[in-house]
């Protein structure tokens, strides 16, 4: 119905404002009905449904596409660890509560003995695989990061999911050389996986207030698209709640999305809400409703993405249990260290028996995964 026949159809006395209320229902019904036609909507729809849709209905909405992803009851997460090899980096995140600029007190990198004792301790606990990340270091080059991968699989057999695009483009230019070339040493080294940190927003005004240290949205997909190429599978993240708008929000979606379009190299997608305690960005901490609304939102517009995870490490057991209604398919890691989000003051502890019981206690199976979701 377009907006002329709308206006004849009103009654007599009927004001602007309710004109304004139908055509926005309409367009809105419009909208849900791609969604339920499982055709892809656009960044304009996007909003309209992040505006204008009920949370009850994008959840209706989001779980009808992850009901076409992933039919019957299963939810997945995997057993693994944490390990920020160094705190030390240049980078100076306004997000970032975990951080010490070099020579600082409490800056570390960890020694072989301590990271031998991580791996021992994840191991024994059943894990499979560490998701190891660290700061930009100023001193460390490639040679580091080579015998550090090469010293872990020489002992242990476990997946590494590991150095985020900015950490690659942090390597690369203090080695000098090519994206490619590094991600090709570190594969030769050992490095199995690359994890989806340091997305933030995927819009480069946002990052030039963020983290104006830090690689920009072109670098990022860069080294992504680089690893999708070479045979490498990536996660995607986005930290959400600072400083965007929602249309920007939209944007990091898009680009995500169009990225995956080409490559298809991301196994997973990870939103998450930025947490500000111990930060020097002042915002108030997204609430459960905005995480759902925007869990779900991620879930319609991500149809080539073909897992969406959960995050309990920010939202806690309780929303994490109702964000599987919401379109989320994975519960994540059982996260046996976790030091970022813990530095802004937040600091979840789930054991996989209690992700085990999450997932039954909301009518769901759980099963263990790998990292690019073959099941155990």
């Amino acid at each position: 119905m377009n907006t002329l026949e709308t206006s004849t159809k009103l009654e007599a006395g009927t004001t602007l404002e309710a004109s304004t209320k139908l055509e926005a229902s309409t367009t809105l019904e419009a909208i849900t009905k791609k969604v339920i036609d499982d055709i892809r909507i656009t960044e304009e729809d996007a909003v309209i449904l992040f505006q204008e849709a009920d949370l009850l209905t994008l959840g209706a909405l989001a779980n009808l596409k992850r009901q076409r992803l992933h039919p019957g009851k299963m939810i997945t997460y995997i057993v693994d660890r944490n390990i920020n090899y160094t705190n030390i980096c240049l980078s100076k995140c306004r997000f970032c509560a975990f951080f010490r600029e070099d020579g600082a007190e409490g800056g570390y990198v960890l020694s072989q003995k301590e990271l031998a004792q991580k791996i021992e301790e994840t191991l024994e606990l059943g894990g499979i695989q560490i998701l190891l990340q660290g700061g930009l270091h100023p001193r460390l080059e490639l040679g580091y990061y080579e015998d550090l991968l090469r010293f872990i699989k020489s002992r242990y057999t476990i997946h590494i999911h590991g150095f985020s695009p900015p950490e690659i483009i942090h390597i690369s230019r203090q080695s000098n050389l090519p994206v490619q070339t590094v991600l090709e040493r570190l594969r030769a080294s050992g490095l199995d996986s690359i994890p989806g940190g340091g997305a933030e927003i995927l819009v480069d005004r946002v990052r030039e207030q963020v983290s104006p240290c830090k690689c920009n949205s072109r670098e990022w997909l860069g080294v992504m698209e680089t690893a999708h190429r070479i045979g490498m599978k990536t996660t995607a993240t986005m930290m959400f709640g600072h400083l965007e708008t929602l249309e920007e929000r939209i944007e990091h979606l898009s680009v995500v999305r169009h990225l995956q379009d080409k490559t298809g190299g991301f196994t997973a997608f990870i939103p998450w809400p930025f947490q500000p305690g111990n930060t020097s960005i002042a915002r108030p901490v997204s609430s459960g409703f905005e995480y759902l609304k925007t869990l779900a939102i991620s879930r319609i517009f991500l149809d080539n993405v073909p897992n969406i995870q959960a995050s309990w490490v920010t939202q806690g057991a309780k929303v994490a249990q109702i964000a599987l209604n919401f379109g989320a398919n994975d519960l994540g890691s059982t996260m046996i260290e976790e030091n970022v989000v813990a530095a802004a003051g937040v600091s979840f502890r789930l054991p996989e028996s209690e992700l085990i019981r999450i997932i039954e206690g909301a009518g769901f199976l759980p099963n263990r995964r790998t990292m690019d979701y073959a099941l155990l």
